[in-house]
Formats: structure tokens, sequence, C-alpha cells
């Protein structure tokens, strides 16, 4: 079940009226987390009870290591956890990852192995999830916070349906506290949470699935080499497209957790406005790139050894997160960019920190606009379907390849206008929040505005597509 959808509509309503009956919170709890179990469900039912397992195992481990005082049985239900959780992750997603390189590897050893086809189905949202319960009880051996003693406020923690299948990726400090008591949304709330689900499906349906992924579709998924033309609009059309598809779907699941009456942490603050690849990671994905800072960075040292380790841990880091994103070697390529530009930046940093031009208004823009250009030459790895064709990609730029894909001045005029829009607003709301500034903004502007936003949803035209991070 997808939010750009009427049966999400009819669903979220149902779930709505349901919370908001006067059954006691245990039931109501138990009626949401059943919900949630239904909307996971609908994608491939059997995959529920995988779901079923990694709750109860991670709730059973992390209530056994808050019982154990014993350092080295400690470690071993921790292991016991990772195992668990990294060894189904590995299956189902890197299983015919590994499978296809080693055979690869053997036929450049003469050896030629055709192993049979696993046709693994990738179940949606298991790496949001496992990241999800692996916090948990990390957490937990960390004596960071208490085993909940509660399967079912647990289970509803790992199901909430709003943040399932593509994050934000909450942390059990966050959300388990705001099932002691029921939460109840103020009318304030549930106006501003239908507001964000309004402004993410528009995000969405009209600007990344009406607008932009038509674009992107026709140059990234040919076989042709495209104009240079070509190449820059496609991607700087990727590079809204995803921004827009994500950011949506975070912005209606935290709409809809606060229609029900809970909150959820930011995952985006105006990206593209940032002034650094640092500062990028801190406004992109925050609760991915928290987790791996929290749970991989400072676990292999962080910044505590020399420079050179520094650099070792955070290029580690940032593959393994190019990793966790999808079994390719495209993005294996886009994390290390990533780690490539956070090393060059603390040495620069490092270099020029007492410059005082570095720190001047034009200094600021041209660092912006730098990391831009490198998130968005990253961008192509990301995108193309395969390392050759994010090569040809990037052939077409090259002044003696043959042209063979190209756009439209419409196509052009849209992105430019798309991006434009879309850059001036990280930048104008950087240092702010979307709350604070539409709070200042009078009620009869707003209604007008989300009635467009309205009806440009109902009567866009795009097909539909599912959300980008459905398939990691």
């Amino acid at each position: 079940m997808v939010f750009n959808s009427y049966t999400f509509l009819i669903f979220f309503t149902l779930v709505v009226v349901g919370m908001r009956t006067h059954a006691s919170w245990r039931t109501k709890k138990a009626f949401l987390l059943v919900s949630s179990y239904v909307f996971y469900a609908v994608w491939n039912p059997p995959f529920v009870l995988l779901l079923w397992f990694s709750t109860a195992v991670d709730w059973w481990l992390a209530r056994r290591l808050a019982a154990t005082e014993h350092q080295p049985s400690r470690k071993a239900l921790l292991c016991g956890s990772l195992l668990v959780n990294l060894g189904l992750l590995a299956f189902f997603k890197y299983g015919g990852f590994v499978l296809e390189n080693v055979t690869l590897l053997l036929a450049r050893l003469g050896i030629d192995y055709q192993p049979p086809p696993l046709n693994i189905v990738l179940p949606v949202g298991i790496s949001f999830y496992t990241f999800q319960t692996l916090s948990y009880t990390i957490d937990v051996y960390r004596q960071r916070v208490q085993p909940c003693s509660s399967f079912l406020d647990f289970a509803l923690f790992v199901t909430f349906f709003p943040q399932l299948v593509a994050g934000p990726i909450v942390r059990a400090s966050d959300f388990l506290p705001q099932t002691a008591t029921e939460p109840v949304a103020t009318h304030a709330q549930v106006g501003w949470g239908l507001s964000l689900m309004v402004l993410g499906l528009f995000e969405k349906v009209v600007l990344a699935d009406g607008l932009l992924a038509p674009i992107v579709e026709a140059v990234y998924d040919s076989d042709l080499t495209p104009s240079p033309l070509a190449s820059g609009t496609a991607t700087l059309a990727f590079a809204g497209q995803i921004f827009c598809d994500f950011a949506g779907y975070s912005t209606i699941a935290i709409g809809a957790s606060m229609v029900l009456g809970f909150w959820l942490p930011d995952n985006f603050r105006f990206p593209y406005a940032a002034i650094g690849f640092s500062d990028f990671w801190r406004r992109w994905h925050i609760s991915l790139s928290s987790w791996l800072r929290d749970y991989l960075y400072v676990s292999l040292g962080g910044n505590r050894g020399a420079a050179l380790t520094t650099y070792r841990n955070l290029m580690l880091t940032m593959l393994l997160g190019g990793l966790w994103h999808g079994a390719s070697w495209n993005f294996v390529i886009w994390g290390g960019l990533h780690g490539l530009y956070l090393i060059a930046e603390r040495v620069l940093n490092r270099a020029l920190g007492a410059w005082h031009i570095w720190r001047t208004w034009l200094a600021r823009v041209a660092l912006c606009a730098l990391t831009f250009g490198g998130v968005c030459f990253a961008w192509v790895f990301f995108r193309a379907p395969s390392l050759q064709r994010s090569l040809d990609i990037l052939r077409g730029l090259l002044p003696d390849a043959e042209r063979q894909v190209f756009v439209s001045q419409a196509d052009v005029l849209i992105t430019a206008t798309v991006m434009a829009g879309l850059l001036t607003a990280h930048w104008m709301l950087r240092d702010s929040t979307l709350e604070h500034v539409t709070s200042r903004i009078p009620v009869w502007v707003r209604v007008p505005v989300l009635a467009l936003m309205l009806l440009a949803i109902f009567l866009s035209p795009g097909e539909d597509r599912a959300f980008i991070y459905f398939q990691f």
C-alpha cells in the first residue's frame, strides 16, 4: 500500500476513526499494530512472518541483555542480534549480488560455474526496520535505554505503519515513551499534520512523478549515448526527483503520525542549501546518517585517532552506507564518492580553517554550489541502472561522443524551473523550519495554496510510481 493511492486514503481514514473511539489505550495500540501489519501485508503477506520473527528475536535478546551482567554473555547476546538481523538482510538483499560476483571472479580464473538462479524477493522496508531493531538492541547493550517490558509496545515501535517501509528510522528512546500514555493530537496538530501530508503528496505526485521522472527515465533508462544537455538536464532532474520523492514520503509519514498523535523526527532539512558535505549529511536522510554515525562511525573509532584513522573510518562508513542502499557496485561508488568528499573537506578545513575569506558570504555561496555539484555528480551512479550506464551518462559530456539521446526545450524549461524554485526555497529556509515559516503566513494565503496543491495532485496525469526508497 503506497501513500499516493486511494486505497491508503481509505485505510488511513479508517485508522484515524478507530483511534478516535472511546476504547482503552491498550486496545487502540493493538488496533494500530494490526493496522500496521495489514498495511505491510498488502505488498507480500508471507513477509509479515519475517517481521514478526525479527521483532520477537530482538525483544527477547534485549531483555536477556538487561538481565545479564556477565560481559562475555552480553557480547554473545549482542552478536546473536547482529547475526540474525544482518544475516537476514544479507540473504535477502545481497545474496544474489554476492553470487553474481563470485561467478564473475571464478570466470576470470577460468572456472565456468553456472549457479541456479536464486530468485530472491526483497522484503519491502527490510533495511529500515532492521536498522531500527538493531539500534534498540545496541542501545540496551550500551545501557542507554531500558528494555521494553511490553511486547505490544515494542512491536508497535518496529511496525508503526507511517515509517515502516521507508523511514525515518526511529530510535526506541524517541518512540517507546510515546506508547506509555495515549497521545492526543490537538486540532492544531491535526491541521498541521494534514497540511504536511498534502505537501508530501504534492512533492511526490506532481513534482517527482509528474514533472521530473519522465525526463530522468528518458535518458537514464535508454541504452544510447545522451547529449551533454541531456546528461546534465536528466541528472539535475533526478536531483529534484529523489528529493521530492523521498522527502515527500518522510513528510507524509511525519504528517500522518502527527494526526495520530505521534511524533517522528525530521528526516530532511533543506539539504540542497548545504555548505559542505558534512553539512549535507546533517540535512539529508538524517535518520540514516545519524544511525551510521552513532552505531558504525563511532564504533570504528570515529575521529578519536590520528587523521588517517579518521579518514579510514569515514570512508568505511560511507562505503557501507552506500551498500546499505542496494546490492550494486554503483551504490558502493556513490558511497565512496561521498567518503572522498568528506575526507577532502576535512583536509581543506585543516589547511584553510583560519583563512578569513573562507568564511565570507561569497565563499559560502560558492561552497554551496560546489557541494550541490558534487552531490549531483554522485547521483549519476545512484540513479543509473548499471555501472556501464553511469559511464555512458558521463561519456555523453565528452566532445567527441556520438549523440543519440536528446531532451526537448520543454524538458529543459521544466527542470530549470522546478530546480530553481527548489534551490531557492532551500537556501531561504536553510536556517529555519517549515513550521516556523508557515506559521508567519496568514491563513487566507495558506488555505488557497493547500487547495491548489490538492487540485494539482488530483489532476496530475503522471504515471503511478512507487517511492524510490521502497527498493532499499
